[in-house]
């Protein structure tokens, strides 16, 4: 809510490296229909929206937070093990395809 259009402009700027055209924003107002147990009103927050338009060609996209490493695991390593439990849990986990379809929850 503190941040203006300006400081919207610049975060996007330095850390993303977009250039900005334009910034709009506005201020959603909560809902305060809602009544708690004690029958009393609760107000939903407020928050701000920024609508930002990129310059002419530009397209913005999220950095990548959690990059997959392509390097070997070596045996008996915690990522090692860790990856080969996971392999199986899927395989458990598979639909019996003898079953026709119907989940495994509804057992005759």
């Amino acid at each position: 809510m503190e941040m203006t259009k300006f400081d919207v402009q610049n975060y996007l700027r330095k850390i993303y490296n977009v250039p900005v055209a334009a910034v709009r924003t506005r201020i959603q107002y909560g809902s305060n229909k809602k009544r708690d147990h004690k029958n009393q009103r609760v107000k939903v927050p407020d928050y701000k929206v920024a609508y930002v338009q990129l310059a002419q060609g530009h397209t913005f996209q999220f950095p990548d937070l959690f990059p997959k490493s392509e390097q070997s695991l070596e045996p008996g390593s915690f990522e090692d093990i860790q990856k080969k439990f996971m392999e199986d849990e899927k395989q458990r986990q598979k639909d019996d395809p003898r079953r026709g379809g119907i989940p495994d929850w509804f057992g005759l």
